[in-house]
């Protein structure tokens, strides 16, 4: 059995910055990730809201240089797909696919949120290259362009004001013949006059050559089927918490993150929320590094106490 004071599972910049954090007080700690270092920070090219970085910076590169300053203070990291977590007693037991089993004290929870796809054939290839689903990462990489957003949600109607400011024109396509947005979020809308809306619409094609150049969307009433020309579609319907391997034993909000408020604590003593799978206001890498910090603070504090 390898054991240690605390686990991290997911490598996100959560993840690994707890581990940073964990490793320099002292604490033996694993990282668990099931692919590679980053999570959805590691999939995007160009980072330019992270703070220290004037031109930018890669997120691949971010998440490698992440994972180099964890383990240099000795975070060990290990590349396996976890199968059960055993939470609920003193002594924590993670297994993975492989086999393996892991002990400890503590565990911090940094497994991150998958943004909900529309499904299209050509929308996972196109990510990056047009398809966005996080209007503050990449919406100046649009300025003066045309772009729609895809959502009826708070989520939508935030990023249909946010991207007001910086794009000549956005198309807002929703599925019904009004937003399910909170008034909050309708009034500052109301003012944008370069948004266009597509009501009773859904995506029936994102339209490209390498790159975006439009969207097909049918009408789901009169099934009208017309293309709009744009540069860029910023999806936002949505996000699943990556949640379902502790659905059964934390406590869950109902939108279904893990119930942890800013201390990152959850239910179960000696188990904490960082990232993306806790419930937030805001979901980036920003506030998944303090998420980590703040984590790591709690676990030394749990472990001192214990």
């Amino acid at each position: 059995m390898n054991q240690y004071d605390v686990i991290v599972v997911g490598g996100g910049p959560a993840g690994y910055t707890a581990a940073l954090y964990c490793a320099r007080a002292a604490l033996s700690t694993l990282i668990i990730e099931a692919m590679a270092p980053g999570g959805q920070m590691g999939t995007t090219d160009q980072i330019d809201n992270y703070p220290g970085f004037a031109d930018g910076v890669n997120g691949f590169e971010l998440a490698m240089e992440m994972q180099k300053q964890a383990e240099r203070f000795g975070a060990v990291s290990v590349f396996a797909q976890v199968s059960s977590l055993h939470l609920d007693a003193p002594v924590k037991k993670i297994c993975t696919e492989d086999g393996e089993k892991y002990e400890s004290s503590a565990v911090i929870l940094a497994l991150g949120a998958s943004p909900r796809e529309l499904g299209l054939p050509n929308e996972k290839n196109l990510r990056g290259k047009g398809v966005s689903y996080c209007a503050t990462c990449d919406g100046m990489f649009y300025k003066g362009k045309t772009v729609a957003v895809i959502g009826g949600g708070d989520t939508a109607a935030a990023d249909t004001v946010f991207l007001s400011k910086i794009c000549e024109k956005i198309y807002l396509v929703h599925r019904r013949d009004t937003l399910r947005a909170s008034k909050a979020y309708l009034k500052p809308l109301e003012k944008c006059e370069n948004v266009e809306f597509v009501w009773d619409s859904v995506v029936e094609k994102i339209l490209e050559n390498g790159k975006v150049t439009g969207i097909r969307v049918k009408n789901v009433k009169t099934e009208e089927q017309k293309e709009l020309t744009c540069d860029g579609v910023f999806i936002a319907v949505g996000n699943i918490p990556n949640t379902g391997l502790v659905k059964e034993s934390l406590r869950l909000t109902p939108a279904g993150y893990i119930d942890a408020g800013e201390s990152t604590e959850t239910n179960l003593p000696g188990v904490f929320a960082a990232g993306d799978v806790r419930q937030k206001v805001l979901r980036q890498v920003v506030t998944a590094v303090s998420d980590g910090a703040v984590a790591a603070h709690m676990t030394e504090e749990y472990l001192t106490k214990k």
